[in-house]
């Protein structure tokens, strides 16, 4: 009966709301702009072949996937509504189900679900009403959703941004290439996990570099920053031509999209000599970097806030 019930939600979700738009001689982000609730487009041919990146704009209620730094599809959205509102920020994809359903609210079906964090937060097929109507989850269009599990991986990284955004190529070097950090405070613990895709979050405030691979983190070092425009941004390396390429997104800040990159921007940032040549070493096309402002301490607490959702939370997952 269960199963009946899963089937029926992505039958209803896809006569209902999965609506495919040819983007034309328009642009992927351009034609998106125009798209009505429950449409999307999907023009995989135009890269077919690179590190994968979904960024969600909860203020428009579009989503938009780049391939190698190109524009491949576009949705429409339905984030969470007032008193369920769907954080912001950067996640990994920690879990994949085609048929899932959900343990917080009555067992609702979650078709083609891609868990962002263990406590009710993911990407899955639902109705699209045109406006924020979920309980915290990212609700896609069923055709779009299906297409989009066929091209993500775990560990794969989601930016959700609360304004609109676009990629820009930055210089073509290593991240936190600057000159090197008086300290030599850093810890390197590749063993916990061998492989996946890599994930480097650095806090001004906190003076600190964590980096992630797989969701899990193997290294940190004390990290400085000179002084840099407000906000967070994101950074993706991609592949072009035989050569590999930084791609620069503004996540939140004043900054335009379109402000050319200082060939000095990388040179900010200063780490620990053996720290940046560790990071070198795992970097490649699909690394992402965040850069932002926040502590990532919980001042209220006097902890740090969890960069890492654990198995133990899984029990609270919706």
């Amino acid at each position: 009966m269960r199963k009946l019930g899963f089937l029926m939600a992505v039958a209803l979700a896809t006569a209902a709301q999965a609506e495919r738009v040819e983007p034309g001689a328009k642009s992927v982000v351009e034609t998106v702009k125009h798209l009505k609730a429950g449409q999307f487009v999907w023009a995989p041919g135009i890269a077919p072949a690179g590190p994968v990146l979904l960024i969600v704009n909860v203020q428009t209620q579009r989503a938009v996937l780049y391939r190698n730094g190109v524009p491949i599809g576009a949705t429409t959205v339905s984030t969470g509504k007032a008193g369920h509102s769907t954080p912001t920020g950067v996640f990994s994809i920690l879990q994949k189900q085609v048929e899932h359903y959900s343990s917080k609210y009555d067992s609702a079906p979650m078709p083609y679900m891609q868990r962002l964090t263990w406590y009710g937060v993911a990407l899955h097929a639902g109705k699209l009403p045109g406006y924020p109507a979920s309980h915290g989850c990212i609700r896609l269009p069923a055709e779009f959703a299906k297409l989009l599990y066929g091209v993500t991986k775990l560990g794969m990284t989601i930016v959700v941004a609360d304004r609109p955004s676009s990629p820009r190529l930055a210089v073509e070097a290593w991240p936190l290439g600057g000159d090197a950090s008086p300290s030599n405070d850093y810890q390197w613990q590749p063993q916990l996990s061998p492989a996946g895709p890599v994930s480097i979050i650095v806090s001004i405030a906190d003076k600190r570099a964590v980096v992630l691979r797989n969701g899990v983190e193997i290294g940190s070092a004390v990290v400085t920053v000179d002084s840099v425009a407000p906000g967070t941004w994101a950074y993706e390396l991609r592949s072009a031509e035989g050569h590999e390429q930084w791609i620069r997104l503004a996540i939140d800040g004043n900054e335009s999209a379109e402000t050319a990159v200082p060939s000095e921007e990388w040179q900010r940032f200063h780490a620990p000599d053996a720290f940046r040549s560790l990071v070198a070493s795992i970097v490649e096309p699909g690394t992402t970097v965040v850069v932002t402002g926040d502590s990532l301490v919980d001042a209220s607490a006097g902890s740090v806030q969890s960069l890492i959702e654990s198995e133990a939370a899984a029990s609270q997952q919706e």
